[in-house]
């Protein structure tokens, strides 16, 4: 009867995560032409779920969002790039629960490289399927690189500025 409880538990965190990332990402503060954008720390709760549960829960939480987050507005070329952009991209944010919170260094870092797992993500489709949107002479690799990474270089700085309070506040530890 304990361990339903406790998945239980699990399964209403991931739901909350993924409700309240889904609530942030509504607020737009910048928007890309061809997708991307910054949000309202929109990663924030899924960052948080995976630094609380570990890398499982948090990736499948990840994924979860990554699928609902198509449905409003899916901009689809091709199955792998529908993978890479969407369930993949933020599957990829549970990395950051490979770094359990001891101190404040550690879940700082897991946000870093859950962000960065997602950019990957996003490089590999943006060099894959959209290098036709790079200007005439600039190389795939570096439009993807400089587009990428420049509304998430902006979503790294507010989730790691809002983790930070987080993480001193203690509010990952707290029991629910």
């Amino acid at each position: 009867m304990r361990k339903v409880k406790i998945q239980t538990k699990i399964i209403a965190e991931v739901v909350a995560a993924v409700a309240l990332a889904y609530v942030l990402n509504l607020v737009v503060l910048f928007r890309m032409p061809q997708g991307g954008s910054v949000t309202a720390v929109s990663m924030v709760p899924l960052l948080w779920l995976a630094l609380r549960r570990g890398v499982g829960i948090g990736t499948l939480g990840g994924i979860v969002y990554g699928l609902v987050d198509m449905f409003p507005q899916p901009y689809i070329v091709h199955p792998a790039q529908f993978l890479l952009d969407y369930p993949l991209a933020f599957g990829a944010l549970g990395l950051a629960g490979l770094f359990k919170p001891v101190g404040v260094t550690r879940p700082l870092l897991g946000v870093a490289v859950g962000i960065g797992g997602r950019f990957v993500c996003h490089f590999l489709s943006g060099v894959i399927f959209f290098a036709m949107y790079a200007p005439a002479g600039m190389s795939p690799i570096v439009y993807s690189a400089i587009y990428n990474g420049s509304y998430l270089a902006v979503e790294l700085v507010f989730s790691l500025i809002v983790m930070y309070a987080l993480v001193k506040r203690k509010v990952i530890d707290m029991r629910l």
